[in-house]
């Protein structure tokens, strides 16, 4: 089980606006040196295609930045596929940085290197990337905050695709944990030949218009810019902090005197509450009584350390609880995505994404990729990755 987490750590800053990490890479390569006269190691061939059919060519922007896995520091990539070191010296636009291809400009040979990261597209405007220092003086990329109205992109139509290559692959995801902008479906090629992320014809429209219909998660909606996750609402002050405590006051209730059985890859482990923690047998930690915050963040009482034991069944209990299946059935998890969503209270958010696209997929919470249902594709003998920026 892949857990989105481990693409992209890090901490937030001011406004929720967030700091790419440089531990925080799914599967960090041990030995990886670089060829002697070769910038970009593990060159892997990829390509992007517009069909919005909103925005031409050149009005949009890619921005490829994250961390360089072959001397672990953060850098961004040019049109050459070159990684290069970020430096506080790269703040030369108003304060930002400029690391803007032109898609346009793109060539077709365009290369990503052994990184882990993002590849933004901005359509219309551009980002607001700095570079700060971290806590240990490091340079450090600040990444868009597209959930924070004073974000400098706000305004700015953008989304990404999260990805780590390294010499054991390419592992790549679109996302809507934090938001949802523009549409973007993702093919890898190699051992395989896998797509996910395309949306249904009208999709887009059809998820604006059930989101901004839905009296809960209204709030979301701003205008046909973008769609902020849950959990930014909530600490933005538009969406309620105690919206799951009835169904988490149900769940809690009804395993004080019933079993809820896990099971992972290390095992099925057995619980109950016992007054405000549901406790498991084998060596998983307690987990609290989980706020609402804490459900839609999948974090804090749900929080899933990469322990192999009580992370797994974090993990599924968060996901159980996004997708309201924890009164329905006491075996988790579950995989029939026509019993998701289907409760009163739920995230409503998450669930729009998976009825709007071709596979059913979407990464519409962190956990989202329990039981496979996140827009996540991986291929460890890759050879090429399309992305494509489809109709709106």
């Amino acid at each position: 089980m892949i857990n989105r987490r481990l693409f992209l750590g890090g901490v937030t800053l001011a406004a929720g606006v967030p700091l790419l990490g440089a531990a925080g890479c799914a599967t960090r390569p041990q030995s990886i040196t670089p060829t002697s006269g070769t910038a970009n190691v593990g060159a892997l061939p990829v390509s992007v295609t517009n069909n919005s059919g909103r925005y031409g060519d050149d009005e949009v922007l890619v921005y490829v930045v994250g961390t360089d896995l072959v001397n672990d520091v953060h850098c961004w990539v040019d049109s050459n596929g070159t990684p290069h070191p970020v430096s506080v010296d790269d703040n030369t636009d108003d304060g930002y940085t400029d690391y803007a291809i032109p898609l346009g400009a793109l060539p077709a040979d365009m290369t990503l290197p052994y990184m882990s990261g993002r590849i933004y597209f901005a359509l219309g405007g551009k980002l607001g990337i700095r570079v700060v220092e971290d806590g240990n003086g490091n340079p450090a990329l600040q990444l868009p905050a597209g959930w924070v109205e004073a974000d400098h992109g706000f305004d700015v139509l953008h989304d990404s695709v999260e990805f780590t290559h390294n010499e054991d692959g390419m592992f790549c995801n679109t996302s809507m944990v934090d938001q949802f902008s523009v549409p973007i479906g993702i093919r890898l090629t190699g051992d395989a030949d896998q797509s996910t992320g395309f949306l249904l014809p009208g999709g887009r429209d059809a998820i604006f218009e059930t989101l901004a219909a839905d009296p809960d998660f209204s709030a979301l909606v701003f205008d046909d810019h973008r769609i902020i996750a849950p959990g930014h609402a909530l600490d933005a002050g538009i969406f309620p902090t105690d919206y799951y405590d009835p169904y988490v006051d149900r769940v809690w209730s009804h395993y004080t005197g019933t079993d809820l059985s896990v099971t992972t890859n290390a095992g099925t482990f057995t619980g109950r509450v016992e007054g405000d923690q549901l406790l498991f047998d084998g060596g998983v930690s307690p987990i609290p009584r989980p706020s609402t915050r804490d459900v839609f963040f999948c974090d804090g009482a749900l929080d899933a350390p990469n322990d192999g034991i009580t992370g797994p069944v974090a993990a599924i209990v968060g996901a159980a609880l996004n997708r309201s299946t924890l009164l329905d059935t006491a075996q988790q998890p579950t995989d029939d995505p026509a019993e998701f969503y289907q409760a009163d209270i739920a995230n409503r958010y998450a669930g729009v994404f998976h009825d709007h696209t071709e596979d059913g997929k979407a990464y519409g919470f962190a956990f989202d990729d329990v039981e496979d249902f996140a827009s996540y594709v991986q291929d460890h003998g890759p050879s090429g990755l399309e992305i494509t920026l489809t109709p709106f």
